[in-house]
Order: structure tokens, then sequence, then C-alpha cells
């Protein structure tokens, strides 16, 4: 997967949930602070529980418990930093939607995979069919189920015995 370029924001991930937190009377605290760290040293696709799976792995001492990781997961995604993505093998996936362009989704049914892409065409077409219906559109999120290209080749089978007589 081609992987979107990070664009400038004038607020850090942190600094931004914790303006948030504040704004619900909660506070960043030091586990919050370690998932956060965790979900933005990287841009890539999650579920909730390999994002546990990660955190297992420090060796740092810095553990969190997996109830804290699905609290603060749905707090990132109410603060607007992260947002579901699909469900796959049901889980929902999670992306980053602070700090990165507008983009779209092709997923498939098959394997799961996510495939980002951006189209400028497509962001005119939707802006025209708002107008035509006197809507002011703010953003759009569209996913495109189907198979992808792995997925769609025959299968490769050797020769039976039988067919080789």
């Amino acid at each position: 997967m081609k992987e979107l370029s990070a664009i400038a924001v004038d607020v850090t991930p942190p600094d931004r949930f914790r303006e948030y937190l504040g704004t619900q009377a909660k506070r960043l605290t030091r586990e919050r602070s370690i998932i956060v760290d965790e979900v933005f040293a990287s841009h890539e696709h999650f579920d909730a529980e390999q994002l546990v799976a990660r955190l297992s792995q420090r060796t740092d001492g810095n553990r969190v418990s997996r109830s804290t990781v699905y609290r603060t997961l749905a707090e990132l995604e109410k603060a607007g930093l992260l947002r579901k993505v699909a469900r796959s093998n049901d889980r929902e996936i999670y992306e980053h939607d602070y700090g990165y362009p507008q983009h779209d989704h092709l997923i498939c049914k098959k394997c799961g995979e996510l495939t980002e892409f951006q189209n400028p065409e497509l962001n005119e077409i939707l802006q025209q069919v708002a107008a035509q219906y006197g809507f002011r559109m703010e953003g759009h999120r569209l996913e495109v189920s189907g198979i992808c290209a792995a997925c769609s080749r025959p299968p490769s089978r050797g020769h039976r015995k039988l067919d080789m007589i």
C-alpha cells in the first residue's frame, strides 16, 4: 500500500488530545499519552487488539491495560484524531484522521486489504452534486468494497495425475 504523506499541523496529536480531554473535564494520563504516542508513531491501519499487542511488547515497563486502550481509542475518535475505516474479521479498523489529507479507501472483502487513494476529480464531482442539491459539503468519506487484484487471480494449481494421462 502506498502511504499518504502527513500534512503539517499546528498542534501535535498529544496536544490536540490534551485540549479535547480538557473540554471533557479529563486529563491526559501517562497511559493515554503512551497510547497516543504509539498510535501516531506510524501511519498504518490497525485494530484495537493489534495496538494492545504492540503495547504489551514494550520493554520500558510502561504497560497499559486492554480496557484503557479501548476507552482511549473511543476518546481519540471523538476528538477527531482517529476514525474507523472498516470492519475486518469482526474488528474495527482505525486510521489517523488528523494530520493526513482527505483520501478514500478500496477494501478487499476477501483478504481485508485496505488501499488508500486520492482522486481530485472525484472530489470535484462530489462538489458538483452537493451544489446541485444546495448542500454545503465539508468533506467526504468513500469506502469502495470489492476484490483486490491479488485475490482476483485464478488459483494456480498443478496438474493432477489423471490429467497427465
